[in-house]
């Protein structure tokens, strides 16, 4: 299994979706260390969505860890994962001495072609798009069921 994981994510979680990522965050370190790196989002009423993404991008490659094996959350890209197979691929990495994985959300826009060119692999939640706050939710709640998956411990289905 993995034993570093960093999110480095577009935006500052609010609400729901920050008590929901702060109660992950409390049961995932129980596991191993995470670390969630905050870029901010650009205005999307000031600028193109070419600049948006462009900002975006230059954040978010210079908050990517050096070393760590990067994968991006792309919906079309992406290939869709049961938890049962999120957890053989963090195992698979972690045997293979890629222990330090960093996973990368974009925002309302997604990810630009350059972060996604630095992207080792690329995962789905399924062909649904999600509001990027609630993908971080979710990214937190698979990692979390697949660190109780590799540990062989009971998690309600």
């Amino acid at each position: 299994m993995i034993r570093r994981v960093t999110i480095v994510a577009v935006g500052t979680l609010k609400g729901w979706a920050d008590e929901g990522c702060r109660d992950y965050l409390k049961r995932l370190r129980r596991y191993f260390p995470v670390e969630v790196v905050e870029v901010p989002e650009e205005d999307l009423n000031r600028r193109t969505s070419e600049e948006v993404l462009a900002a975006e991008a230059r954040r978010l490659l210079r908050r990517i860890p050096a070393g760590a094996y990067v994968i991006s959350l792309d919906r079309e890209k992406g290939e869709p994962l049961s938890s049962e197979k999120l957890e053989r691929r963090l195992n698979t990495l972690g045997l293979s001495g890629r222990s330090h994985v960093a996973f990368v959300l974009g925002g309302p826009l997604g990810l630009s072609p350059e972060v996604l060119a630095r992207a080792d692999a690329f995962i789905s939640f399924g062909p649904i798009t999600l509001p990027h706050a609630l993908a971080r939710v979710v990214l937190l709640e698979q990692l979390y069921r697949a660190a109780k998956i590799n540990r062989g411990e009971r998690y309600h289905y």
